[in-house]
């Protein structure tokens, strides 16, 4: 809730109610397997700024850097490669800093 506004609050506690709350909680699998499976959704769904961040959280739940990689390139023969191409350049940005000369001055 930290990057919430008036206007994304409600939509905020929706989703830390219904997501974070209620199925990331579930038994049947844990933490770092939920994430390596929304990271493979995201891929899916070329949702690279969410990706961004359930890469970071995939990493703090227990994920390699390997473990993504792979589940990145899986994802590339069923998403297709372009969408795995978009996800490896947003993953990258977390895992290796964003790219030398795009930092804001």
């Amino acid at each position: 809730l930290a990057g919430a506004t008036p206007f994304t609050e409600p939509m905020q506690h929706y989703i830390t109610r219904n997501a974070w709350g209620d199925v990331w909680q579930r038994p049947g699998l844990d933490l770092k397997t939920r994430s390596l499976v929304t990271v493979a959704m995201l891929t899916a769904l070329g949702r690279q700024h969410e990706l961004k961040g359930h890469v970071r959280g995939a990493l703090n739940n227990g994920a390699t850097t390997a473990e993504i990689q792979e589940v990145l390139l899986h994802a590339s023969i069923y998403c297709g490669v372009p969408c795995a191409v978009e996800a490896f350049r947003s993953a990258a940005e977390v895992v290796d800093g964003p790219p030398a000369g795009s930092e804001k001055k």
